[in-house]
């Protein structure tokens, strides 16, 4: 995992190699990503990038293409002289795994190329792709022989959503074992790359003060959420296919989870950090379809206003149909059957179109005994929380009670935060550059593992069953730019608990 500039090492030399060049993820986060590396000079000295395109480019339309993204979406001031360096190294193949001929192909060009920019033959293979593609693109690679590692090193890179459910997930992972072994596989998730997310890790492990009460003896509840002000756009066509639930929870918040909940690994290595993320997946209570129902809210947005825009009805949102049961917002609450976490629940909720943008872990701590304070109500008491947020700060709060100065006893909750920009330097990023620099220089720490994959698709599963089969029955609607359902904050207020405001 990225540490200190000062820590890093530069990459060995690589063919980075990008399928779906042409594409918005390219150009909006990956490109931007290897320009940042490019100016913390943590690009390999011998480098070239790839593209591959299923219709022919030139290599000098391809780098126009990619240096008007950059300008577009790039996180800091370009540097011309940095960006035409990078793309003086970029080349454009034809190839699409319809025609394995353009593959054969593509080997050979990839040969040529590696001898003049003396890459040594190390290849990543990033599948900039929909999920679709996969499958076939990995299969040709296998193929052609592109994926062997005869004395250089080959990863593949995997973006996300990988699967829609359970049996998907386990036969894209059983497709790709047999093409290449597990450590040459990299599924990539962004929001691993975010510095606070990384921070649990140390926050959790290097601190005296908080490991051990980090169990079911002092936390109450855990709140987790990503909650986000953009609807749906023009992405119809994918996402009513998908859905919250599966866009988000087996990812993205399931990640969040497991870093949260883990036990301490033995070693802090890829090995050991990602059986442990594996492992607490693996203990989340599988709930029966008439459990997941009563413990879920699914929700769809109808029109409203978020901030200044008009968001209209999603049913009314393009390639969208319009009698659709999709959920534009799922609430779940999980239970975790081990030892550490016996009793205490885990409420995860997600939602588009919503009033905040926010990304957040909330860690409800125990209230304390209010004896001695017995003329103080105890609706006055502030609740004790751990507030790790990683959009749209990073930063970490602690909420406590403390006096109001005066002489009566007079209690009220404070906070103390913890922001990244007011202690160090931090330069804006695209949350890619760590994941793409640990790609390169073969730590999969961030990534996820096939069993933790299937783990998290095996925990949501009931929930898609059960939402399938009841169809628009139990589908709640909210208005664009509010919280949520009504039903959300239900499925807390039965349990004598409530949803942190986000505002």
């Amino acid at each position: 995992m990225a540490t200190s500039k000062t820590a890093q090492k530069k990459p060995d030399p690589c063919s980075f190699v990008i399928f779906g060049v042409t594409g918005d993820l390219a150009h909006r986060l990956v490109v931007p990503a290897l320009y940042n590396l490019a100016v913390n000079d943590l690009l390999p000295d011998n480098f070239c990038v790839v593209g591959v395109a299923r219709k022919a480019m030139s290599n000098d339309d391809l780098r126009d293409s990619l240096m008007t993204g950059l300008r577009q979406f790039a996180t800091q001031k370009v540097d011309d002289k940095i960006a035409d360096h990078l793309f003086q190294c970029v080349t454009c193949i034809e190839a699409d795994p319809s025609d394995p001929a353009s593959f054969d192909k593509m080997s050979k060009q990839l040969d040529e190329l590696e001898e003049s920019r003396k890459t040594g033959g190390n290849r990543l293979f990033y599948l900039a792709t929909p999920p679709n593609a996969f499958q076939p693109i990995s299969k040709e690679l296998g193929r052609a022989g592109m994926l062997k590692e005869n004395g250089a090193w080959r990863r593949l890179v995997v973006e996300k959503p990988f699967g829609t459910d359970l049996a998907s997930a386990k036969e894209l992972n059983d497709a790709l074992l047999q093409l290449v072994d597990e450590h040459q596989i990299y599924r990539i998730d962004h929001y691993l790359g975010k510095e606070t997310v990384q921070n649990i890790l140390v926050l959790r492990f290097a601190n005296g003060m908080f490991e051990p009460i980090w169990n079911r003896n002092h936390i109450d509840h855990i709140q987790i959420t990503v909650d986000e002000k953009l609807g749906v756009g023009h992405r119809g066509s994918f996402y009513d296919a998908t859905g919250a639930l599966r866009d988000m929870v087996p990812n993205h918040l399931f990640q969040l989870l497991s870093l949260v909940a883990m036990e301490p690994p033995a070693k802090f290595n890829a090995h050991s950090v990602r059986s442990e993320k594996a492992e607490v997946l693996a203990a989340i209570q599988t709930q029966s379809e008439a459990d997941a129902l009563h413990n879920s809210v699914r929700g769809q947005y109808v029109s409203g206003k978020v901030g200044n825009i008009d968001i209209e009805d999603y049913r009314r949102t393009e390639d969208v149909k319009p009698e659709s049961t999709t959920e534009t917002y799922a609430a779940l609450k999980l239970t975790i059957d081990n030892w550490r976490w016996a009793g205490v629940p885990f409420y995860l909720r997600t939602g588009k179109a919503l009033g905040v943008k926010r990304t957040e872990i909330a860690i409800k701590f125990k209230q304390a005994p209010f004896a001695m304070f017995s003329e103080t109500p105890v609706n006055r008491l502030s609740q004790n929380f751990l507030v790790i947020s990683t959009e749209p700060t990073e930063d970490i709060t602690l909420e406590f009670n403390t006096k109001v100065p005066g002489p009566t006893i007079n209690i009220d909750g404070v906070e103390m935060k913890f922001r990244y920009k007011d202690y160090f330097k931090v330069e804006p990023s695209t949350g890619y550059e760590t994941l793409i620099y640990d790609c390169m220089i073969g730590d999969n720490i961030l990534f996820q593992r096939a069993d933790s994959v299937e783990a998290g698709w095996q925990a949501v599963q009931p929930f898609l069953d059960a939402w399938k089969k009841a169809g628009a029955r139990g589908l709640k609607t909210y208005r664009a730019g509010s919280e949520g359902p009504e039903e959300a904050e239900a499925l807390m207020t039965r349990d004598g608990r409530s949803w942190r405001q986000l505002g």
